[in-house]
């Protein structure tokens, strides 16, 4: 069988979301997206304008065989420029974000660093040169 034509990219994440109210102000308040749609309390999807972020509520781990923890090593928004990584992290160590790893570049031109959202997800923000446009 052929393989079918490329997909258009990696471009919605959907987390369960603990702390569901702080995480949505994270996202939105401090990283800019905004709410695309809320279908109900324990839904809502996020953007930047190419992208969609899922936060639901997560449920109840106490005698819930599926409420598991999430096994996620982190997400990543992509920077349009280097100096913006700098820029960010300065922005979100102002506002008490932990950092959990701090700006570095890498030995492929790109530059990053983590953060954790109010869940304790990393979240990357990386200028990668062949994303960044």
């Amino acid at each position: 069988m052929k393989q079918p034509p490329a997909t258009t990219g990696l471009r919605h994440v959907a987390l369960f979301a603990e702390n569901f109210t702080a995480c949505e102000k994270f996202y939105a308040d401090l990283m800019g997206m905004r709410v695309e749609w809320r279908p109900d309390a324990d839904n809502v999807y996020l953007t930047s304008g190419n992208d969609n972020l899922a936060l639901h509520r997560a449920p109840a781990r106490e005698g819930n065989p599926v409420a598991a923890p999430q096994r996620l090593d982190h997400i990543g928004f992509i920077l349009a420029r280097i100096e913006d990584v700098d820029v960010w992290h300065d922005f979100l160590s102002a506002h008490d974000v932990p950092i959990l790893k701090a700006p570095k570049t890498h030995r492929d031109g790109a530059r990053s660093f983590y953060c954790a959202d109010p869940d304790g997800n990393a979240v990357q923000l990386i200028f990668h040169p062949p994303l960044a446009g």
